[in-house]
């Protein structure tokens, strides 16, 4: 959500500015702006909604000058779509763009109309850059105000103040929102994410909880909460600037879905030996025998993939799992029986709602791991063990590849947990591990039928409504199915067990209405045909995707199929993650729809 982007520069940083907001793009915004200090230390900003192209054009037709600035996209919170919402917002001399919620922002607000302020706008941003220019005004510092309204401010945030007259300094500041400084030759840089800045510079600091800093040219001083200096490591980064190319795709889903096998292969690689025939994954600290319960918490498609887990976990491992939507964790206030291992899964590793409930946990799990794809994330920061998914970066807002990249991950670790408790001898490991190396290459061979899923797709998307139905380890996957699908092509979905059909959600079918099966042919394939059948009873129209030895046995009267590559049954819900992911590609284009930003939705979700 939203995104950051400082430069105190040596050149014009308006264009510099906009380029690296276009980086942060896939994050979701609804509307963008910029603010600069120039010639005489005038304090001026462009704003704009919409795109980041129409900010470019009002900075052709009113240019920005200056040498050091601060920029901002946005997605709404409080307040609609309108320039004045629009960030930076400007109270005075002080210039402000923010991440995240300020949850007392009404008494500030109250504060300021009392003493005469008029808020241009409906933000909770405003209301801080008008505390701290009161502070000014009043003979403070930039420096000495904002550090006078930090402790003030309830919430989540990430701030990064310029002000009139001041064309060397920057304020930043976070409380649970990530902000990165980065570090040039005589120029220095700010990014709520470090891909920001990856065309300027790889040196970077992350700043740590509760961290604000005095930024100038010469460098950053950095204060912790308690305000005493804080000597944060200035990391060297490995960002390229060509990673977020689409690379010849004409969207960076369909490229990302492309990278799957590889990307899934790259996981194998950090996790296996090199022939792959053993487990290298390393928890340190974890002992699975000592593990008494699983407790996975994430949101949305991590929620889905740790899902997928909790079946795996139980069959293979026999440990039991419990799975919860991290937005509802803590405030259930579950118990912690002796041996918990929690798990916690985000692409980002700054997801507000998970990052929360990792915190309730601490002290209470016997052991915190992470599964990220950031692991200089705060929840991987955070965790007692961090285990990146390496899936790369993701820029598109519907997750694909770090889906799979997750349940990758997860297999590992599940396999490793099953040989730990004694629930697999050596030679079922090495048929399991065996099933592992088959999957890029059956990756690549779903992949290949794309333009069936197209033809099925253009279908699909006549419709209004759409049910998903799987069974077993499937039914995670028939949830991530309709939510790809309502994602991004704005199709009401939903997915169902296929056994719960009968318990209400058939009253939904009828001939306008597809019916999506993800049934491979496994122990309860008869069980599904039974349940697609009723459907078909009914006027239903059922589009299969399953294997050639299933789709004969289902029988006729299925509306259309999709025939997938035989799979071993451990593997079978990350290979059909790809037929799920591309029929809500192509729906999506057939309808018309932003494929890569999707309306309302945001890439990194860091406000609760």
């Amino acid at each position: 959500m939203c995104g950051i982007v400082g430069v105190l520069g040596t050149h014009e940083v308006s264009p510099i500015i906009v380029e690296a907001l276009r980086r942060l793009e896939y994050r979701g915004y609804d509307s963008a702006g910029i603010a600069t200090i120039q010639e005489g230390g005038v304090l001026d900003r462009r704003r704009a909604v919409g795109k980041l192209v129409n900010l470019s054009d009002e900075l052709v037709h009113n240019p920005l000058p200056g040498k050091a600035g601060i920029g901002h996209t946005r997605w709404a919170t409080h307040g609609g779509v309108t320039v004045p919402n629009a960030h930076p917002h400007k109270a005075g001399r002080v210039a402000l763009v923010h991440n995240g919620i300020i949850e007392n922002f009404a008494t500030f607000r109250a504060e300021l109309e009392a003493g005469g302020y008029a808020c241009e706008s409906q933000t909770d941003t405003e209301t801080v850059a008008g505390l701290v220019n009161v502070l000014m005004d009043q003979g403070m510092t930039p420096v000495e105000a904002v550090r006078a309204v930090l402790p003030r401010l309830e919430g989540a945030y990430s701030l990064l103040f310029l002000f009139e007259g001041e064309d060397d300094l920057m304020i930043a500041a976070r409380k649970n929102s990530p902000l990165a400084i980065g570090h040039g030759d005589g120029e220095m840089y700010v990014g709520s994410d470090a891909i920001a800045l990856a065309s300027m510079t790889d040196r970077v600091t992350y700043l740590e909880e509760g961290d604000w800093a005095v930024i100038t040219r010469a460098g950053a001083t950095i204060y912790d909460e308690a305000g005493k200096l804080a000597n944060r490591e200035v990391r060297k980064v490995a960002l390229s600037a060509t990673r977020i190319e689409k690379a010849g795709y004409k969207h960076f889903m369909m490229k990302e879905i492309a990278e799957q096998p590889t990307v899934v292969d790259a996981v194998f690689d950090a996790y296996l030996t090199p022939d792959g025939d053993a487990i290298t994954m390393d928890l340190p600290g974890v002992d699975f025998t000592k593990v008494s319960r699983v407790s996975i918490v994430a949101c949305g498609t991590a929620y889905y993939a740790g899902l997928v887990a909790k079946y795996w976990f139980e069959r293979y491992a026999r440990l039991p799992v419990d799975l919860d939507v991290a937005s509802e964790f803590r405030y259930r206030e579950p118990p912690f029986p002796d041996g918990t291992l929690s798990v916690f899964v985000s692409q980002s590793g700054e997801t507000a709602d998970t990052l929360a409930a990792l915190r309730y946990s601490d002290g209470k799990a016997a052991k915190i791991v992470s599964l990220v794809n950031s692991p200089e994330s705060s929840i991987a920061r955070e965790s007692d063990v961090a285990v990146a998914i390496h899936a790369g970066v993701e820029v598109s807002v519907a997750s694909t590849k770090a889906f799979t990249a997750m349940l990758a991950t997860f297999v590992v670790m599940v396999l490793k947990a099953a040989v730990e408790r004694g629930e697999m001898d050596a030679d079922t490991l090495a048929e399991r591990l065996t099933d592992l190396r088959k999957l890029p290459g059956l990756m690549s061979h779903a992949i290949s039928i794309d333009g069936e899923l197209s033809k099925a797709a253009r279908k699909v998307a006549q419709a209004h409504d759409v049910l998903f139905l799987g069974r077993g380890q499937m039914f995670p996957l028939a949830l991530e199915g309709a939510l790809k699908l309502k994602e991004i092509s704005y199709l009401h979905a939903e997915g169902y067990a296929s056994g719960e059909l009968k318990h209400g959600p058939i009253a939904l079918v009828d001939k306008e209405t597809p019916t999506v099966v993800l049934a491979p042919h496994d122990g309860l394939f008869e069980k599904t045909v039974s349940n697609m059948q009723e459907v078909m009873a009914r006027g239903g129209r059922v589009l299969l995707i399953s294997d050639a030895r299933a789709i004969a046995q289902a029988g006729g009267g299925v509306w259309r199929t999709i025939t997938m590559p035989d799979a071993p049954e451990l593997i079978q819900p990350i290979l059909y993650a790809i037929p799920a992911q591309l029929l809500a590609y192509h729906a999506a284009i057939a309808k018309g729809t932003d494929v890569d930003q999707p309306r309302n939705l945001a890439k990194s979700v860091t406000v609760e």
